[in-house]
């Protein structure tokens, strides 16, 4: 009988498994072990594997000395680490002169014309989106057309002034007539008496009421241009649109070298007695009326004047005054 060798049971490298047993091994695969030369060795033959040309390991790094904090010497506490930001550059020129007040004012001028350059364009306005150049412009065109409209109805105008065609002057009544006395005197030449300046006064052009804080009249003579009478008239309010009358209270006063004057003569022979001319007819008088008013709502006084001839005397002298 023959027998077929099945070969042998047992691991071939002596009846142990290389395998388990590298499980076994509770050391770890060192992949670093051949650099640091804590590897298997090698032949040295021809040079090689001697200790000379293997490598060698380093000596490990000397520690860094740390700060010392209070959270070093806590085991239970974490330690926190903070993180300091860097220092950023240096400041340059211009960053130092914006500090200081020449170029903060500088700062404050280049925003200012930044801003009128954006106000010119449209861009901006006085108070943010509102008063822009556009809407200013009619704004204020709005404004001078009001106050346009206002002054003309509210300023004064000054008024126009006539004299009454029939009496310009007219006789003087009451207390005022009885405050100065009616005579003509040749030793020394001078006369005197009291009248009215009956005036028209057109206050068409006024759209309110127009007020006088006063007016002052002045009679001078045409023949020789020297004042013969004076008068003044107090605040008065009169109607606008109208023609209103007024009276001016004259006192008359003249004071002659002789009787031979042509200004005594001129009003002696006007106002004489109408008897004693054969026509019964006085010659009249020629002289110039001369105002100086003060209009309320206007800065400075206004002046006007007008001239009558032929008028009549306001008195009538006795027969025995020649």
């Amino acid at each position: 009988m023959s027998f077929l060798d099945a070969g042998r049971i047992e691991p071939v490298k002596g009846g142990r498994d290389e395998e388990e047993e590298a499980r076994r091994n509770d050391e770890a695969w060192d992949v670093y072990a051949d650099f640091n030369n804590a590897g298997p060795r090698y032949s040295t033959a021809f040079g090689l594997g001697h200790t000379d040309a293997g490598y060698q390991q380093l000596p490990p790094p000397p520690s860094i000395p740390q700060a010392k904090t209070d959270d070093a010497s806590s085991t239970r506490t974490p330690v926190e680490l903070v993180t300091v930001p860097a220092l950023g550059p240096e400041w340059n020129l211009s960053e130092m002169k914006d500090m200081t007040q020449a170029g903060k004012r500088e700062k404050k001028y280049d925003k200012r014309r930044a801003f009128w350059k954006a106000w010119n364009r449209g861009d901006t306005g006085l108070c943010g989106k509102w008063f822009t150049k556009k809407f200013l412009v009619f704004f204020v065109f709005a404004w001078v057309v009001i106050i346009v409209i206002l002054l003309a109805i509210t300023i004064p105008r000054v008024p126009g002034f006539s004299f009454n065609s029939t009496t310009p002057l007219d006789s003087a009544t009451g207390s005022f007539n009885a405050s100065i006395p009616s005579q003509f005197s040749r030793s020394p030449a001078n006369f005197s008496f009291p009248a009215l300046a009956d005036l028209e006064v057109d206050t068409t052009s006024n759209i309110l009421p127009l007020t006088f804080n006063s007016i002052s009249a002045e009679i001078y003579d045409t023949t020789s241009n020297l004042q013969v009478a004076s008068g003044n008239f107090g605040h008065t309010t009169l109607s606008a649109k109208t023609f209103s009358k007024i009276q001016i209270p004259l006192n008359f006063s003249y004071v002659a070298t002789n009787t031979s004057d042509p200004t005594w003569n001129n009003w002696y022979n006007a106002c004489k007695n109408p008897g004693l001319y054969p026509s019964g007819t006085r010659p009249g008088i020629s002289f110039i009326l001369v105002l100086k008013m003060y209009i309320a709502g206007l800065p400075s006084a206004h002046g006007a004047s007008t001239q009558v001839t032929d008028a009549s005397c306001p008195i009538q002298l006795s027969m025995n005054s020649a």
